[in-house]
């Protein structure tokens, strides 16, 4: 299969190599002859004696100030950026004057204006690959030493980064349930973070979810059942560490039952300990046990594990130093969220945050609101003696080593170059559609309507129903589904409806849909950090039950596929015909369309409960449609 192939290319770049042979070339041409760079080499367990050496040696010549900053990443945006700009000026001061240590590489951003009425403009971008990878080289020549930099490649570097693979979420993952798969995506993932000079993946996503009002992790973890959720987990890790890259386990100790959004509130998790042990700490450790390099703490307060009045776990001791390292004797770095989210940075000044951080025991302060601050509030409490030095020495010692192990000491510039042979291309490409294809899941049938059976000159109506029409910049629904259909029906009438539709044209929809010989819709429903929303708006909700009652008793196909947020279908429970796809953007799109047509086959399982309606493990199966020549 495809991925075995890609994951082969870890040792000896055969993936690459067929990429770069000039396959596609026209019929007459001559292949163009290109040399074959070799991926990053898988991150070493263990540090050899040199690696060791240099730790020491550099550890030696550090003062407070080189300490420090190692502990403290800055954020940057992968657009491209010149030199001679006061952008790079403030970065160029972070390495030398601050001395920090890493940096978290996003995507891009836009300015949009601040007005009312329409609120429809998205600001957020992906980045470019060759733009990133040139900013961090430029820094990491001017770092004395080299710079840790992670990214939040959780659906692959292309879930940042422009023209890299994107995978589904995760939850896709656990519907897809296949481990070879999963750590298949994660070497292609790493081979491509690394190309671009990222080292630290901030995944994977170690949370159980099983609250389906949770409106921050969601699809991002990869299902309920803490055994199944282990288990690819420790696939992702391995298949990083094959691919050169670091493995961040989070949200610790569990951020998979809450309803508040930790990035505009605290969440309050009151479980017992014992529960605690079963569900949301058992993935962290079978993620451990599968050496995990990193783990990412969470802004998520336990009474259970910390009763004082205000400790989310990001600067809770009894968590961070008792737990994780104590009990679970992890000694991988730990990295807290970003310590930009408003359930600290509305109680605490960035130093006193950094500070009371670092004393909890994580490793490394990610994302402060202000860096400078951040380095001045460490360094005051280590003056002051809150912290004592050795803890820092230990912290900066743990810091050292992961960039050894990653042969930073020896190599720290990418190649441009050889970047464009080791980001995305077709065959990474298809270990992302093998995932999306084989996680589409058929919750209801009814009818016995899908695959959609209705003929190629038949009248379709495609209802495109979005929870809110903003926001959308990078992935604007139905952009891919409307041509898919069209390419397989031709006489297809698009429509979108949200949150902003008139009940004129609700009615209107509602009055000529029987008209139709056959009706599809998608129902885009985002569990978006930072919003406070994840539903339809109820005269919405209220249509696509009135289109299920009215094509109840004709032959006409009715048929709905859900992007994001897996839980919606609880809130329609009278639709005939439900696909699910855990997803948003093209991928998930092609993929939905295609099980819609039976062009493939249909047999993903729901890696969650729908309480009330479904468990998890529930998925019917359809086989794939032989089509006529």
């Amino acid at each position: 299969m495809t991925h075995r192939l890609v994951l082969m290319g870890v040792t000896c770049a055969v993936a690459v190599a067929a990429l770069s042979a000039g396959q596609s070339q026209a019929p007459g041409r001559r292949p163009i002859v290109a040399p074959v760079p070799v991926p990053a080499a898988e991150v070493p367990v263990v540090l050899d004696k040199a690696g060791e050496k240099w730790v020491a040696d550099t550890f030696k010549k550090m003062t407070l100030d080189d300490k420090v900053g190692q502990l403290v990443m800055s954020a940057i945006d992968s657009m491209y950026l010149s030199s001679d700009t006061e952008q790079f000026d403030r970065l160029l001061e972070k390495v030398k004057v601050l001395k920090l240590g890493g940096f978290v590489v996003f995507g891009g951003s836009e300015r949009a204006p601040g007005v009312l009425l329409n609120n429809a403009y998205g600001t957020v971008t992906l980045g470019q690959p060759l733009a990133a990878a040139s900013t961090l080289n430029r820094l990491q020549a001017a770092a004395g030493i080299p710079l840790l930099a992670a990214a939040d490649f959780e659906a692959g570097a292309g879930f940042r980064i422009a023209g890299a693979t994107a995978f589904p979420r995760a939850m896709a993952f656990g519907a897809a349930a296949d481990e070879e798969l999963t750590r298949a995506a994660a070497v292609v993932t790493g081979q491509e973070g690394r190309a671009i000079g990222v080292h630290l993946n901030l995944a994977p996503v170690a949370d159980v979810n099983n609250n389906p009002r949770n409106p921050v992790i969601n699809t991002r973890a990869f299902g309920e059942v803490p055994a199944d959720v282990g288990r690819l987990n420790a696939a992702y890790i391995q298949g990083l560490r094959a691919g050169g890259m670091l493995s961040t386990l989070k949200h610790f100790p569990g951020h998979g039952d809450t309803d508040t959004d930790s990035h505009i509130g605290l969440p309050i998790i009151t479980h017992p300990r014992d529960r605690l042990d079963a569900v949301e700490l058992s993935s962290f450790k079978a993620g451990i046990a599968a050496g995990a390099d990193a783990i990412m703490t969470a802004h998520i307060q336990l009474p259970a594990l910390d009763p004082a009045e205000f400790s989310p776990t990001t600067l809770s001791r009894p968590i961070v130093t008792g737990l994780l390292r104590g009990e679970l004797k992890f000694n991988g770095l730990i990295v807290t969220d970003s310590m930009g989210m408003d359930a600290v940075s509305k109680r605490l000044t960035p130093g006193e945050a950094a500070a009371r951080a670092i004393l909890a025991g994580n490793d490394v302060v990610l994302h402060s609101p202000d860096d400078a601050a951040a380095v001045a509030g460490i360094k005051a409490a280590v003056e002051r003696g809150d912290i004592a030095m050795a803890q820092i020495d230990a912290s900066v010692r743990r810091v050292l080593r992961s960039k050894a192990r990653l042969g930073l000491h020896k190599k720290k510039i990418v190649s441009l170059d050889d970047l464009p042979f080791l980001v995305g291309g077709r065959q990474r490409a298809q270990v992302a559609r093998d995932v999306s294809q084989r996680s589409v899941t058929l919750l209801k049938d009814d009818r016995n309507q899908v695959p959609l059976r209705v003929p190629r000159e038949s009248a379709v109506l495609y209802l495109s129903v979005l929870d809110y029409p903003s926001g959308w910049r990078i992935a604007a629904p139905s952009r891919t589904v409307i041509p898919e259909l069209r390419r397989r029906w031709p006489s297809v009438t698009a429509i979108e409806l949200s949150d902003r539709s008139t009940p004129s044209e609700i009615d209107l929809v509602r009055a000529t849909a029987l008209r139709y010989d056959a009706i599809v819709v998608s129902v885009f429903v985002r569990a978006s950090s930072g919003s406070g929303r994840m539903d339809l708006a109820p005269p919405v909700t209220k249509l696509l039950t009135d289109l299920a009652r009215l094509t109840a008793s004709t032959p006409k196909p009715f048929v709905a596929m859900f992007f994001g947020n897996p839980y919606v279908p609880m809130f329609l429970p009278e639709l005939p015909a439900v696909l699910l796809t855990y997803d948003f953007y093209d991928l998930a799109e092609a993929s939905a369309v295609s099980a819609l047509a039976g062009d493939t086959a249909i047999g993903g399982r729901l890696p969650i409960s729908l309480p009330g309606m479904y468990t998890a493990g529930f998925g019917l199966v359809r086989d794939k449609v032989a089509r006529r020549p």
